[in-house]
């Protein structure tokens, strides 16, 4: 079994996670941040947007049961990816839709998808940007919903493609 690492912002990373935690192939998921310009950043730092982090998930999947296109497919499909402030209720620069690529194959799979929905009309506010140093978020941000039985507000999934 081969494991890949893939990184994925789109808003509040409990519901991210609710999402790519259920998904066929992902094997773990961890809610974070990334892109910023401190340190091991807490949660209560990130929130107000002064350290320039990006609230975001690792996954963790297995190469040979889902691709990294499955998986930026389930990206689009479960926030609103033409927001620029945020997404939903959640405003702030810690909110916004951003693909940190691990390599060029990633930088070039999430190119196509961006440019797929450009085509199909859609202005879209994904940001593309190399991956940096990934953050664990403290325990309690960990599997978010599904510690409490409940479901994502600010994530729903819709079909695109």
């Amino acid at each position: 079994m081969k494991k890949n690492k893939s990184y994925f912002a789109s808003g509040c990373f409990w519901g991210t996670e609710y999402h790519f935690m259920k998904a066929p192939g992902v094997t773990a998921t961890a809610a974070g941040f990334m892109g910023g310009h401190v340190d091991a950043p807490a949660y209560r730092e990130v929130r107000t947007g002064a350290t320039g982090h990006l609230e975001c998930v690792e996954v963790e999947y297995d190469t040979a049961l889902t691709t990294y296109g499955n998986l930026v497919r389930l990206f689009f499909e479960t926030h609103d990816f033409t927001q620029t402030d945020g997404q939903g209720p959640d405003i702030g620069s810690q909110y916004l839709s951003c693909l940190f690529y691990g390599n060029e194959d990633e930088r070039d799979t999430a190119g196509q998808y961006v440019r797929l929905l450009e085509s199909r009309g859609y202005r879209v506010a994904t940001k593309l940007l190399p991956a940096s140093a990934f953050w664990k978020a403290e325990d309690s941000h960990q599997q978010y919903y599904e510690n409490r039985g409940t479901e994502p507000y600010c994530h729903v999934y819709r079909k695109i493609f």
